[in-house]
């Protein structure tokens, strides 16, 4: 084990987190013997750097009551504010019973104008340096969905273009995930409602998650995210937009601070076509429902051969 390895993680400020604590003793255990006991009980040296032992003690999501989880939000509220000088709304919302929220989007009508991204980013305190965007709005030729053949970063001054469609790609949100078949220490999971989510206090950054994922749908920080202040939402969700720490990785949630709440996601809100559909698919009388049914000949899924079964679809106006 490298020396550099050894150190603190640097983006706390000098203070070991927990993933870099599982970090060290994770490579401890592919030692041997003695080497492998003195590697793994070094971590425990630093526990004293913690900047915060409640923080580094606490269990995993699925093991917290509700008193614990009350103070796990109470912690996250008082540090937001300590870094932002703004006391957040910071919640924990679960998944309402009979709900399975299922995404449409109608490739006739985007026009491109990404307006979708920017209200993304704003609504759930993605960074702005280094940029972190959950959507990615590919310019694709017309006549082939194959993503390699699209351009990811053309001018949105100049659409709509002739001889081009505009598909917006970000996380499925799948039945079948595989994001979560390859995360080690389980920080991430789908929830009843079709939710895939992470917990950034679990997850060690080790990006399998992101390796995984056959539509590029998840973010790493290499480095502290940086909002300013003026830009930061302080109605806030545990498993949602909260203000994130580097080393981890975030993705689209279905905007789970609002979706869970009875809104609608903000990218759907700020479309001027009204491209994105959104609802609960287990609703027999749902726009979505309806489209799914209607539109059945004109859907088609993304990468449908990957077995992900995502609840994000495509689809085409007749």
């Amino acid at each position: 084990m490298s020396a550099s390895e050894n150190k603190p993680d640097s983006s706390s400020g000098g203070s070991m987190s927990r993933r870099s604590f599982l970090r060290v003793s994770a490579g401890a255990t592919a030692l041997t013997g003695l080497a492998a006991l003195a590697a793994g009980l070094a971590p425990l040296r630093e526990l004293s750097r913690f900047t915060s032992v409640e923080k580094f003690l606490q269990k995993h999501y699925h093991e917290l009551s509700p008193e614990q989880m009350k103070r796990v939000l109470e912690r996250i509220a008082r540090e937001v504010e300590q870094q932002y000088d703004l006391r957040p709304h910071v919640r924990d919302l679960k998944p309402m019973d009979g709900v399975e929220f299922v995404y449409a989007l109608n490739l006739s009508r985007c026009i491109g104008c990404r307006r979708c991204v920017h209200a993304c980013v704003a609504e759930n305190n993605q960074s702005g340096d280094p940029d972190l965007e959950y959507i990615r709005v590919v310019k694709m030729p017309k006549g082939t969905f194959d993503l390699t053949k699209g351009d990811h970063n053309y001018e949105p001054e100049e659409v709509p273009e002739d001889g081009y469609f505009y598909m917006p790609v970000q996380c499925h949100q799948c039945a079948n995930p595989p994001c979560v078949k390859v995360c080690p220490v389980e920080a991430t999971w789908q929830e009843a409602d079709g939710i895939t989510v992470i917990d950034y206090d679990w997850c060690i950054g080790c990006r399998y998650c992101q390796a995984a994922c056959p539509y590029f749908a998840r973010r790493f920080n290499f480095r502290k995210p940086r909002i300013p202040k003026e830009r930061l939402n302080p109605d806030m969700s545990y498993l949602g937009n909260r203000p994130r720490e580097s080393g981890v990785m975030e993705k689209c949630h279905f905007c789970i601070q609002r979706t869970r709440a009875g809104r609608y996601p903000a990218c759907l809100e700020v479309c001027p076509t009204g491209a994105r559909k959104f609802g609960n698919i287990l609703d027999p009388d749902s726009e979505i429902n309806y489209i799914l049914k209607e539109k059945r000949v004109f859907t088609f899924i993304l990468k449908e051969d990957q077995g992900t079964l995502p609840r994000f679809f495509y689809y085409l106006d007749k």
